[in-house]
């Protein structure tokens, strides 16, 4: 079952350790995309893994080069 819902969840800047949300797209079990932080614009990378319900398993963060 494949759920069209965004999910809100509080991740920490892998670059200046600020804690902020980010809305992860609830219709694709397995993501991995890049999010510049919202506080100081370096890019992030985020892989995501969701339940077949939409409930979210797993984040990993980790920065753009790494």
């Amino acid at each position: 079952m494949t759920f069209n819902q965004l999910i809100e969840h509080r991740i920490t800047c892998p670059y200046c350790s600020e804690c902020f949300t980010v809305l992860i797209d609830g219709s694709e079990p397995q993501q991995e995309y890049v999010e510049d932080c919202h506080v100081c614009c370096q890019p992030m990378v985020l892989s995501v893994g969701l339940a077949d319900d939409g409930v979210l398993l797993g984040l990993q963060l980790r920065r753009e080069n790494d």
